[in-house]
């Protein structure tokens, strides 16, 4: 039998540790997963890390660090893959994704015992549990902090309102005073509303604005002759 053959006690025994170790370390990372009913939870974390550990373990024991180099590359992709599947898309909101980068670290911690670093792998199991942790109340301070609009990263539009007829001169109208007040325009599309109506929309190029400015931009136009509602709005990047 081959197992007779190729059955040494030491490489077990240095085995079992490595998947012991990433077992333990598996566990700390998900029973704070499972705590707050996160998607991917105990179980999921410690066969993740338990996975990852027998692969570069396997690679290591048959063909070498060099093999199980690769292995581990192989590992974070595939984790990748599997931790695509608790991404959630629910309308505008994505969730899932601190869950799905909790899976890559516990694969990496896998990785680590597999490789018999396994002090590193305890270290790199203090952090992952520190940043679901520690890091929660920071980011929920930080969250509750309002974001003024010069500070925030968003998308302005000046919207104008007018008769197909009319269109042509307002757009350049509308251009030459979005310039003079110093928002450079990134593009001006035309849509129609109804049978005479046409919405011009002027994107501007990314940058800070002051809201009075675009307020006095808007009510300038309106007060074009041919000019029937012009207004702005800004959609902040996610």
């Amino acid at each position: 039998m081959r197992f007779i053959e190729t059955f040494e006690l030491l490489p077990l025994v240095n085995t079992t540790i490595s998947l012991l170790a990433a077992f333990l370390f598996g566990t700390l990372i998900g029973v704070e997963r499972q705590y707050r009913q996160r998607t991917a939870g105990l179980r999921t974390n410690v066969l993740v890390a338990l996975g990852a550990a027998a692969f570069v373990d396997l690679a290591d024991r048959i063909a070498g660090p060099v093999k199980s180099v690769q292995v581990i590359s192989y590992v974070v992709s595939g984790v990748g893959f599997l931790g695509a599947g608790v991404i959630m898309k629910e309308g505008m909101n994505i969730r899932g994704l601190n869950t799905a980068a909790t899976l890559w670290c516990s694969a990496a911690v896998g990785a680590c015992t597999g490789a018999d670093m396994i002090a590193d792998g305890a270290v790199l199991t203090g952090f992952v549990i520190a940043g679901n942790t520690l890091l929660r109340p920071l980011a929920n301070v930080i969250d509750r902090i309002p974001i003024s609009e010069q500070a925030a990263e968003a998308t302005y539009e000046l919207r104008v309102t007018t008769s197909a007829a009319a269109a042509p001169a307002l757009r350049e109208k509308l251009i030459e005073r979005l310039e003079a007040a110093n928002y450079p325009v990134g593009d001006v599309e035309s849509e129609e509303q109804g049978e005479d109506g046409v919405e011009i929309v002027a994107t501007l190029v990314p940058t800070a604005v002051e809201p009075a400015e675009l307020d006095a931009v808007a009510a300038a136009m309106e007060s074009e002759p041919g000019v029937r509602h012009a207004t702005w709005e800004g959609s902040v990047a996610g």
